[in-house]
């Protein structure tokens, strides 16, 4: 399985609901919290080219947000991410 990281920050709903969906899944993964940690936010900014929460990588493929980790399982394209 590949390795998923996600950066997070604890009250936003739609980290919560990606992790949620990850969960469901029974996938691990390692999250990286940015509340507080400007240097963290500005380290995943500068690897996104985004500012928001969540933003998360499968393997060395960087998915996006929760909307866009959403619309790969609607489209029955996260499963093999995650097993490639």
């Amino acid at each position: 399985m590949a390795k998923v990281v996600i950066y997070s920050s604890d009250w936003c709903p739609f980290c919560i609901r990606a992790k949620q969906l990850l969960t469901s899944k029974s996938v691990s993964f390692d999250e990286i919290r940015v509340d507080g940690k400007p240097d963290v936010r500005a380290e995943m900014t500068r690897k996104a080219g985004r500012t928001s929460v969540p933003q998360i990588w499968i393997g060395e493929t960087h998915v996006g947000g929760c909307d866009d980790l959403f619309a790969l399982e609607r489209a029955g394209k996260l499963d093999a991410l995650l097993n490639a």
